[in-house]
C-alpha cells in the first residue's frame, strides 16, 4: 500500500471500456455501492474505496470539526490523495472515460477533486454539500454532471446544493441536478436518473 492508496475493492472491467469510482457516504464502506456501481456499467472497470478517516468509528474522506464544518486542510489532504489514487488506477487499466459516483460524504470529495483537478468526465454527486465558494476552473467545461438531492434535505440545504449546480453551469460544465420532495435518503427517481446519466458509457 502506498500514501495514494486505499483499502478498496476493485473488479476489472473489459477492454476499452470506463473505469468508475463509488464513494461511499459517512460511516459506510467500499461494499455500500460497489454492487450498485456494477449493475450500472458491467463491463467497467469497478473501484471502491473506504474512506482513509475515522469519525467516532465511521469512516470518512476527511475530517470535519462539526455537521457541515470541514477541516479545509484535511480536504485539501485528501483531495490531493483521492485524486492520485484515481489518475493512477485510469492510467493501469488504460480507461477510455474515467467516472465517478459518490453519496454525500463520497460525493463531497469527488465534488472537490473536480473543483480542484478535473480528472472525472461524467460525476453523480448524490445529496453533496459544498460548503464554500469553489474557485473557478474552466477545464470542468464541457463535463458531465448530475446531481441529486433531497429538497428537505437538513444535512445537504436545498440552497446550498443549488448553488454549487450553479457553479458547475457558470464552469460550462453540462449540469443536470434530479430532485425528490423527501430529505438525505436515496429514492428510486435518483437511482433512474443515474441509469438515465451512465447509459452512454455502458
Amino acid at each position: 500500500m502506498t500514501d495514494n492508496s486505499y483499502v478498496h475493492r476493485l473488479q476489472a472491467g473489459a477492454p476499452g471500456k470506463p473505469i468508475l469510482f463509488v464513494l461511499h457516504g459517512t460511516g459506510g464502506d467500499e461494499n455500500q455501492f460497489f454492487d450498485f456501481g456494477r449493475r450500472l456499467l458491467p463491463e467497467a472497470t469497478i473501484v471502491s474505496p473506504r474512506g482513509d478517516v475515522s469519525e467516532f468509528g465511521a469512516a470518512r474522506f476527511f475530517k470535519r470539526t462539526g455537521e457541515g464544518v470541514y477541516d479545509m486542510a484535511d480536504l485539501a489532504r485528501a483531495t490531493e490523495k483521492m485524486a492520485s489514487f484515481v489518475a493512477t488506477l485510469a492510467k493501469e487499466h488504460e480507461a477510455t472515460d474515467v467516472l465517478g459516483l459518490g453519496f454525500s460524504n463520497g460525493a463531497n470529495i469527488l465534488a472537490n477533486v473536480l473543483i480542484e483537478k478535473g480528472l472525472f468526465n461524467a460525476s453523480v454527486l448524490m445529496h453533496p454539500l459544498i460548503p464554500f465558494q469553489p474557485k473557478a476552473n474552466p477545464a470542468l467545461g464541457g463535463r458531465k454532471v448530475l446531481i441529486t438531492a433531497g429538497e428537505r434535505d437538513p444535512i445537504s440545504p436545498a440552497p446550498v446544493t443549488k448553488a454549487l449546480a450553479e457553479y458547475f453551469e457558470a464552469q460550462n460544465a453540462s449540469t443536470t441536478t434530479e430532485w425528490h420532495a423527501g430529505g438525505h435518503d436515496i429514492r428510486q427517481n435518483e437511482i433512474d436518473a443515474i441509469q438515465r446519466f451512465f447509459e452512454p458509457y455502458r
